[in-house]
């Protein structure tokens, strides 16, 4: 064996990190209930840069329908407000000193079915990143097997193992899809 080796955990890491990155994605798309998570991804102009939102100020859920932020630093009430006024997920903030209530109103038929196309790209974006990880296995595999660091089988038996590995994770993928647009189309 060469001192090159395919390391099926760190494959298996990339992979899984993948999916992880799919789940925080479908976490901010916005669906009928008000969820901390929906704020998470919106960057707020804070101090001359531009900082997440849970660094300026706690998020809360009062109620099934209602979010709330409280700014700790008074200074930054309107740039929370503008981030979340201009963020994609239609949500109109009222200012209350420091604190912001956030009313997610209903979402129509329409916006439902736009958001399942977006949370369908999440998973596309998330199944190329799968397939790219499983490229550099077979890509190290193949230069094992040409610099005779490993036999035909064992090169065989190994992309079956990558190829598996590959299989599972976008089925998780498309699990997660599955589940998150039916979430988002429940009236």
């Amino acid at each position: 064996m060469s001192d090159q080796q395919l390391d099926m955990k760190d494959l298996s890491y990339r992979m899984k990190r993948s999916v992880e990155v799919l789940q925080e994605e479908f976490g901010g798309l916005r669906t009928g209930r008000a969820s901390t998570s929906l704020l998470e991804p919106i960057m707020v102009d804070a101090y001359g840069a531009q900082m997440p939102m849970n660094q300026v100020g706690t998020v809360s859920v009062p109620e099934p329908r209602m979010l709330s932020v409280q700014v700790w630093d008074k200074s930054l009430v309107g740039s929370v407000e503008k981030a979340i006024r201009e963020s994609s997920l239609g949500l109109n903030p009222m200012i209350e000193g420091q604190l912001l209530r956030v009313p997610i109103p209903e979402l129509t038929q329409e916006r439902r079915v736009e958001l399942t196309k977006v949370a369908g790209q999440y998973a596309e974006h998330a199944r190329v990143a799968v397939r790219n990880v499983r490229r550099d296995g077979m890509d190290t595999l193949k230069k094992l097997e040409k610099d005779h660091g490993m036999g035909e089988d064992e090169h065989r038996d190994r992309a079956a193992e990558v190829q598996k590995l590959t299989d599972d994770m976008i089925a998780k993928i498309d699990e997660a899809l599955a589940a998150k647009e039916e979430e988002i189309m429940q009236v």
